[in-house]
């Protein structure tokens, strides 16, 4: 038996209780976590937001060590350290031969398939996102278990499972920032922070954060923002302030609300690109004019995982992390246990903090 916390019910609070997990079968892979981070996406799944069967093991971004392989699994074996790939790519989809592998038709499919069981009664229980990291151990199918390279620390790593390949992509593969442009991204939490860091690290020239909480100017500073600016009804007007008059020439949103994507678009300048990182409820909706859309001549997209490949994006990223080119311990606000989560996501709702990291006890 290992702890978890498992959500019963939409809506319902995570409760720390046993779940007893099955040996991997053929292409199925036990993990023991170090670390997971908190993302926006696990209180979105706790709330409805987005779907996930219940009874579930919430968490999606971990990292940790591979206990245990199921039969024909050769790329790891026990002992190695591993990030956890919530949208596993099929290879054989209509997307994926496209060579779009975050738009994965099949990436989703196990969290609708029961992977383990309460201690407690034997309820079937759901794996979220199809990783349940929210818990001491996961078992995940083998494509969901990504090697991690030499010289990144394995607690930190998990980050490397959302966050930074979502702002990392965001930045080098959707936006394509290129040195000298200015960029503005909306929302300093984790994903933001990385995406921030990211924006330096690809060269750009003026970046500005906007957050409603001015408590996070430090961390948007430090991660590489040259200005801050809490959001208001001018935003726009100041962003333009800051870019010549003329609008930034990439915005980023990480929110995932209609006024923040439409503040976004605002913002950015003709010819522009804005691109929508957060996810937003099927409620909220943003409109422009026909008028608009060809005066303007921006770019609108919107942005699956940062249009990361983690098979191929990861040793890269791995890189600038040994270099100090990325600081992911500076994406940390929090170390907490599993307890701690449910504060985390309040955290998340008041809009504090950056990411806050589940730390099992083992791990230091």
């Amino acid at each position: 038996m290992i702890r978890a916390a498992v959500l019963s019910a939409v809506g319902a609070p995570l409760r720390i209780t046993g779940i007893e997990l099955p040996s991997p079968g053929p292409g199925r892979v036990r993990v023991k976590l170090a670390a997971a981070g908190v993302c926006h996406s696990d209180l979105s799944l706790s709330n409805g937001t987005l779907r996930q069967p219940v009874p579930a093991v919430l968490g999606h971004e971990g990292a940790g060590t591979v206990t245990e392989v199921g039969e024909g699994v050769t790329h790891v074996a026990p002992g190695d350290r591993v990030v956890l790939n919530w949208a596993p790519s099929c290879g054989d989809c209509h997307l994926c031969g496209l060579g779009e592998p975050w738009l994965c038709a099949d990436a989703g499919s196990t969290a609708t398939v029961p992977y383990a069981t309460l201690a407690a009664d034997g309820s079937s229980l759901y794996p979220g996102l199809g990783t349940a990291v929210f818990a001491e151990e996961t078992v995940v199918r083998a494509s969901a278990v990504l090697p991690l390279p030499e010289g990144v620390p394995l607690v930190e790593a998990a980050l490397l499972g959302c966050a930074v390949l979502t702002g990392y992509g965001a930045v080098h593969h959707s936006a394509r920032v290129r040195a000298g442009e200015s960029v503005v991204v909306f929302g300093a939490g984790g994903v933001g922070l990385a995406t921030l860091q990211s924006a330096r690290l690809a060269g750009a020239g003026t970046i500005v954060a906007v957050d409603v909480s001015p408590r996070k100017e430090e961390l948007a500073r430090a991660a590489g923002a040259t200005d801050f600016l809490v959001a208001d009804d001018t935003t726009a007007k100041r962003i333009r302030e800051l870019t010549g008059g003329h609008g930034a020439d990439v915005a980023i949103e990480c929110v995932g609300r209609a006024d923040t994507i439409r503040t976004a678009w605002s913002a950015t300048r003709r010819g522009g690109r804005t691109t929508v990182v957060g996810i937003g409820g099927k409620d909220q909706q943003v409109t422009f004019s026909a008028l608009e859309l060809f005066h303007f001549g921006r770019t609108l997209s919107g942005c699956v995982y940062g249009n990361s490949d983690p098979a191929r994006d990861l040793p890269v990223i791995a890189g600038h992390v040994r270099a100090g080119r990325l600081d992911l311990s500076a994406l940390v606000t929090e170390r907490i246990g599993l307890d701690g989560i449910p504060a985390a996501f309040d955290a998340m709702l008041a809009g504090r903090g950056g990411r806050a990291l589940v730390v099992f006890p083992e791990a230091g």
